[in-house]
Formats: C-alpha cells, structure tokens, sequence
C-alpha cells in the first residue's frame, strides 16, 4: 500500500480530495455547511458521504476531524478508504453500509486549531447542560500558568508550573489539565456552556442516518497521544463491560480504556461518542477512537498552550503567529511517508475487522 498521496497540505485540498474520492466511488456527498470561512475564503463544511442503503442493518461510521487539526491524519484514512476497490467491494457484498463524515470541527482543520470557533473542545462538549457541569478545580489551580499573559513564559511562570504537576504526580495532572473544564472559555480543553455548532451539526449527522441500524459500529480517528505512528484503539463508550467485550472481540484485546487507566487518554468529561447512545437508542453500539502518536506529551502540551495564547492574544507578532501555527500542525501530524503508511495500515486493519465484527453481531 502506498498511500501519502491520500494526505493533504490544507483544509481545502483534504476536502477536494475527499468529495472527489466520493465522485469516484459513485457515491453522494452531502455537506452541513459551516458560518465561518477558511483563511484563503474557502468554504468550511462537514461532509458526509453515505456507502449502503439507507435500511442497512448494519452501519459503520468513520469519522475525522473531531478536533480540527487532527484531521490531517483522518481525512487521508478516509481518502484511501474511497479510493480502495477492495474496500468498497468488501463493504458492498456484505450489505454493511459505511458512513464517512469527514472534518467534524472543520473550522478548527482550516485553521490549524484543535478546538472549534467558540473555543470549545468538541469532544468535552457533551455534556448535560441542563444540570451544573462538572467542576475541575485541579485546572483552575494551574490555569493562569497553563495559558500565561506573555508568551513564552517567564521562567519563574514555568517553574511554578513545573512544581504544582510534579506534586499533582503524571496521571492527576494529565486528567486536570486535559480531563475537561467548564470555567476558563479561554483555557485549553474548554467544554463550553452550551452545544457548539459542529456538536449540533453531528447530532444531525446522526438522526439522519443512524435511527434505522441495528448494530452501530464506529472508528473515529485522532492523533497527539502515544508512540508516534502507533494506533492505540481506545474504546469509545460508556463504561458497560459487554461493550468493552465486544470491541476486544472486533478488534483485538489490545483495546484501552479510560475507565481502567489503560489508555495513553485520561479520563473524560462530554465525549462524543455518548450522542450515538442518545440519538441511536435503538442500535448496539460498539466504538473506538483510533489515536495515532505523534509527539511526547509535553511536546503536545506545549503546542497547545502557545496556540491558546495566540488565540487570546491577535494582536501578536506575525511571525510569532506562524511559529506557533506550525508548532500546532507538527504536533498532531507528522508529514512524512513513512508515518502515513503506518496509519494506513493500521486504519485499513481496524475498518476490516469492523466489518467482520458487524458481520458476526
């Protein structure tokens, strides 16, 4: 397989490449088309293409984008998924229909942020908010050092950031600083205070075409954490030891989990993946979300706590701008052949045993 050229420089040449691998399968896309523009005024969208009939019993969605800049990675799976006859002939003769939702956050993909316009982490932003959201108060300890007035930090900053995760220990300080909060609209990993326009647009996506299957599968692909090129499958779900079985019997027992401390991921607050419980009632559900490494944790860390001060600061230097921009890009994907092959493979091995595992349910 020999696929880099499935992956794409911009927003706006994955998206070209996406709905002209949609054309060449022969099958229709349908785009939720977004408010905003993108950086050259392109049009912003989620698009999604449907392969299978609409009464398929059996649906697998394959979905990038979720946090914007991620899906450099995901859309180029999505690409050489379209662009595979193997692919489509397998998905075909077994009547299993596969949807394809490409840029979840596109606004984020265009404009090399992690989170949507409003800031918000679309994969926190699941929450009830008709009850009091969850409180972190380990994050408001360090947010005023996690996103600093002046950047880079003065040094005294860092050390007393430095002090307060190593008394945290690692596991804490990954779970407060990443883990999810409500309070800091201008901090990293914010979950808002209301569903932003991409969780809207999703929960759509869904009513649309999950209602009528009764077996839901789901890969949804991501990047930042672990070995870099190594595909951690997390499962995505609620925490039901019969859905962790059957995720382990599709794809391995390899499969992590937040609720155990098996995943590079700490534990979070408003996933994603719980909309498909509430708007797909009627559906088994069985998820995961493929993680591909990029770069060590703090390496991540730091790209997004620059990225957030630029965002809260545009009145900053422009060639600061373009440092951190590409500081961003770099840490959630690695623009080399070999790192994109990895993925491929591990994507194409992942998808055929969603298949076969829908086949068996």
């Amino acid at each position: 397989m020999d696929g880099a050229h499935h992956f794409s420089q911009s927003y706006a040449e994955a998206r070209r490449k996406f709905l002209g691998a949609a054309e060449a399968a022969d099958v229709d896309a349908h785009s939720h088309v977004h408010p905003l523009l993108g950086p050259e005024g392109e049009t912003l969208a989620i698009d999604v293409v449907r392969d299978g009939a609409a009464d398929a019993a059996s649906l697998l969605i394959i979905s990038s984008g979720c946090h914007g800049v991620e899906g450099y990675c995901g859309s180029g799976v999505q690409v050489a998924l379209l662009n595979d006859p193997a692919w489509l002939k397998a998905t075909r003769e077994a009547g299993i229909a596969v949807l394809y939702v490409h840029a979840l956050n596109p606004y984020g993909f265009a404009w090399l942020r992690r989170t949507t316009q409003e800031n918000v982490d679309l994969n926190r932003n699941f929450a009830d908010f008709s009850q009091p959201l969850p409180a972190n108060p380990a994050y408001d300890e360090l947010a005023h050092l996690l996103v600093p007035e002046h950047w880079p930090p003065p040094a005294a900053a860092e050390a007393q950031l430095q002090r307060l995760v190593a008394e945290m220990g690692p596991q804490r300080a990954q779970e407060a600083v990443s883990g999810g909060q409500y309070s800091h609209p201008q901090g990293l990993f914010y979950g808002g205070v209301n569903p932003c326009w991409s969780h809207i647009a999703w929960r759509h996506v869904l009513r649309d075409h999950g209602r009528r299957c009764r077996r839901l599968g789901w890969i949804d692909l991501h990047t930042g954490l672990g070995a870099q090129g190594v595909g951690e499958r997390i499962f995505a779900g609620r925490d039901e030891p019969a859905a962790l079985e059957r995720a382990r019997a599709w794809w391995g027992d390899g499969i992590t989990s937040i609720y155990d401390g098996s995943s590079s991921s700490a534990r979070l607050t408003g996933l994603i993946w719980m909309s498909a419980y509430e708007e797909c009632p009627q559906a088994e559900f069985t998820a995961i979300a493929l993680e591909y490494g990029t770069l060590p944790l703090d390496g991540m860390i730091g790209a997004l706590r620059a990225d957030q001060w630029l965002d809260n600061h545009p009145e900053a230097e422009p060639a600061q701008a373009v440092k951190i921009k590409q500081a961003v890009r770099d840490a959630f994907y690695i623009d080399s052949d070999e790192w994109k092959q990895r993925v491929l493979e591990q994507a194409f091995d992942a998808a055929h045993a969603a298949l076969r595992g829908l086949g068996r349910s």
